[in-house]
């Protein structure tokens, strides 16, 4: 609940009638800056004409392209015993002269095959006369053309076409697209008018609506949804892990929390249980519906005139690697990035900074990078990229001894300008801005327009200077306020580029940073569709409860079924100081994701809090570096494999029911189940998948399904899935000190486990390799080492 939503509510609840004078039917019906763009509301508008799709009109199978026929509805009121009900009515053509318009338009259809398993339905609701010859959302700009992997046969009712993995048929009247699974399972099918005459209930079929506010059009695909399907996905959302039942709108939006329906990170791409994946490609504004209003209807609800749409079969990790093949998968960080990043909010000087240095190294804290948010400029939030010399003696030094320490060094910034900064008159007379209507600037502050060249130029040389100085990453922080109906250099309205900002901005820092440093990593907040391949990205400012430690959970679950291999979080979460049991327990959470992060109100430094917590910490971090090997090596497959690092259990055991249902634990890698400590307490309820599970912290073995498990001494529940080799490292204060020539390979293995496997990869390695160790009397031992004379494998017996 959001902005307009929540004063509704506030209203409602105090019974008002009116507030400040001002008639609450029309405060309701008003905005505030950046509101969420719900496009559900022209669908709900009964005073604009729907059209539904009707037949297939022509089709040529060679090609895949065809037309479908619409007609026109328009939606009455009837009343029934006092009792109103909202009707859609076939309606006769309104325009004049009618000579000139058709009544029953005839639009475009077209099916393209991307690979074996992925199938691509386009349709508009009218003539498309600015198609760009690229979309920044796919790899390679366009999706690539592979009809031949699938083969096509005439139906009686139509056609269909088969891969190996499934088929897609179309029914020409009444006009329908099904799509298969290999062994002929229904995954899904759009929905007709006449699949809807069996309810009372006025339910929207496939379809697009005309506003008759201005005659723009906007398409909503609709498919069906089956018993006990479930929906996952849709980005960073912080709701319901399982989607189905929500409405859900996808419009970048500072959610100032994690615990409401908005999202930093909206992504149009979601997978079913029944074992299909669908990519909405469009960065105009959504509005889902899976089965709130109806239970079986899935209503994609676009702002766009066209639905691009594409369909992946298999199961989750089939289906991520499809989506990602389209849009990219994420880039391999730097092998320092995974170490502890030490922040607050914020480090006003460089004298703060070597002492956050000094003390993480004198109270052994292994870390690797320090991050000054932002107070390094001369007046606080004021970015204009410069250290504030009276605070800052010699920033290129301080950073070069940090190097030297193990210290890399993190710089926020973000992409607007107040009037106050000393920048902004430049950006606004260069024309680097978003400009509003009148050419003016449609906010207070100047919004950098990232779809202009010139201004994407100006910006990574801003970057390139503190490049040079020595910095090593930027937080990219915001970029989810770009103006709604600002003018782009682009050609476009902020109705398809405020989606599109974040990926722009993601794309222009990791760009400069490859170009400057020759790794791809940024710290980002905000996302769309293909920011994945620019990693990595924060869950944003989480309030300092329990609540916001589950939540935060399943928005880098949800994440993680978007094509996001890489996600972190801020340590206690951020909004005020983190209570000393939160943030105990949300510590090693924390040290068993991908990235790691203590950030927000001070203090956050561990020798800020009691002498318990100080060692806690330290045990929790310790644990994370002696991990680093299995850390390093997962990350390499998930990135290869766009699997996320934060793994639902159904990515791994999607043939296990119970793992479908788990929104508080997590596989870390492949190999490891996490359980965190969502309230105050020392032993939770665990679900664990089908097999034997060792406790990493006390060895007992687990069977597969719901245990009450007790912590260990680091304050969360970690096993790790029989047969496992889990390499470890030397401790070492930071990454650039480890030894990776001589690695411990702890074996978990029960009773009865003859054969145990891992994967190791090295800093500067080409490839994850496979290491096997076999049980050899009282002992494991590796069968043959993968990686010959660069490591020393000692092994482990966890038993």
């Amino acid at each position: 609940m959001k902005k307009t939503n929540r004063l509704n509510c506030l209203l409602a609840a105090s019974g008002m009638l009116f507030f400040n004078g001002v008639a609450i039917a029309q405060i309701q019906n008003a905005d505030v800056l950046n509101a969420p763009v719900d496009v559900s509301r022209d669908f709900e508008n009964y005073l604009n004409t729907f059209y539904f799709a009707d037949e297939l009109t022509s089709f040529d199978p060679a090609t895949g392209k065809g037309t479908v026929k619409y007609l026109r509805f328009n939606y009455k009121t009837r009343m029934a015993f006092n009792n109103i009900e909202m009707k859609p009515y076939l309606a006769v053509p309104n325009e004049f002269p009618s000579t000139e318009y058709e009544a029953e338009p005839v639009q475009p259809f077209a099916l393209q095959f991307v690979s074996d398993r992925t199938i691509r339905i386009k349709m508009s609701s009218g003539p498309q006369f600015h198609q760009p010859s690229e979309s920044l959302m796919l790899i390679n700009g366009t999706a690539p053309n592979h009809p031949e992997s699938w083969k096509y046969s005439k139906t009686p009712t139509g056609h269909k076409y088969t891969s190996k993995y499934g088929s897609v048929e179309i029914i020409a009247k009444p006009w329908h697209v099904k799509v298969y699974d290999a062994t002929g399972k229904l995954l899904t099918s759009t929905l007709h008018d006449s699949d809807l005459q069996n309810t009372y209930t006025p339910t929207l079929p496939f379809s697009y609506v005309r506003r008759n506010s201005d005659y723009s059009r906007s398409m909503a695909p609709v498919f069906s949804l089956e018993p006990d399907e479930k929906i996952f996905g849709c980005g960073e959302s912080f709701t319901n892990f399982n989607k189905r039942g929500q409405k859900m709108i996808l419009w970048a939006d500072d959610a100032n929390g994690v615990q409401n329906e908005t999202q930093y990170k909206p992504i149009p791409f979601y997978m079913s249980s029944r074992g299909y994946g669908v990519f909405m490609h469009t960065s105009a504004p959504i509005t889902l519906d899976f089965g709130k209003y109806y239970s079986s209807a899935n209503k994609m609800m676009l702002g766009d005139d066209e639905a691009d749409l594409f369909f992946f079969i298999g199961e989750p990790k089939d289906i991520l690697d499809e989506y990602t093949d389209l849009t990219g998968k994420a880039s391999m960080p730097p092998l320092w990035s995974f170490g502890l990043w030490m922040s607050r909010i914020t480090y006003f000087s460089e004298k703060e900074g070597r002492e956050v240095a000094k003390n993480l190294r004198k109270y052994k804290i292994p870390s690797d990078v320090i991050h000054f948010d932002t107070g390094w400029f001369d007046v606080d939030w004021r970015n204009n990229y410069q250290f504030a010399s009276k605070r800052f003696d010699d920033p290129v030094k301080m950073m070069a001894d940090m190097k030297k320490d193990g210290f890399n060094v993190c710089l926020w910034q973000l992409p607007y300008f107040t009037p106050k900064n000393t920048l902004f008159n430049e950006v606004v007379d260069q024309g680097l801005v978003v400009k509003d209507r009148k050419g003016n600037l449609p906010y207070e502050d100047a919004v950098l327009d990232f779809s202009n060249p010139d201004a994407v130029k100006w910006y990574q040389a801003k970057l390139k200077h503190l490049f040079d100085q020595g910095v090593a990453v930027f937080k990219v922080d915001f970029g989810e306020a770009a103006p709604a109906d600002g003018l782009y250099h682009s050609g476009r309205t902020g109705f398809y580029e405020h989606n599109l900002y974040p990926l722009r901005y993601n794309k222009a820092v990791a760009e400069i940073t490859q170009k400057e440093k020759g790794y791809t990593l940024i710290w980002a907040r905000s996302t769309w569709a293909g920011s994945q391949r620019y990693p990595l990205h924060w869950g944003g400012d989480a309030e300092t409860n329990n609540g916001a430690i589950a939540a935060t959970l399943r928005g880098g679950l949800s994440l993680g079924l978007s094509g996001f291999s890489f996600w972190s979080h801020d340590l206690g979460g951020f909004v005020t100081k983190s209570p000393e049991s939160l943030y105990r327990r949300w510590t090693p959470f924390g040290m068993l994701t991908s990235h790691v992060r203590s950030h927000g109100e001070p203090p956050r430094e561990p020798w800020l809090y009691s002498e318990d917590f100080l060692k806690g910490y330290r045990n929790a971090d310790n644990m994370r570096y002696e991990l680093m090997p299995y850390i390093y090596a997962q990350a390499k497959e998930s990135s290869e494999k766009g699997l996320p690092m934060l793994r639902a259990l159904f990515v791994e055991f999607p043939n296990d029911p119970g793992s479908w249902l788990i929104d508080n634990e997590y596989l870390f890698g492949s190999d490891i189940l996490v359980a965190p400590l969502l309230e105050e307490v020392t032993e939770r309820d665990v679900y664990l998948p089908p097999g034997q599970w060792i406790d990493y912290q006390t060895k007992q073995v687990y069977a597969g399904g719901w245990h009450k498990i007790k912590a260990g001494d680091i304050p969360i529940v970690v096993l790790v899935k029989n047969g496992a080799v889990i390499p470890h490292i030397k401790l070492a204060q930071s990454t650039q000190d480890m030894d990776w020539k001589n690695l411990t390979l702890k074996v978990y293995a029960a009773e009865g486990t003859a054969t145990a496997t891992g994967k190791v990869f090295l800093p500067g390695g080409d490839t994850v390799k496979t290491v096997t160790t076999d049980k050899k009397g009282s002992s494991f031992e590796v069968s043959q080492n993968p990686l010959g004379a660069k490591t020393t494998f000692k092994t482990e017996w966890i038993k």
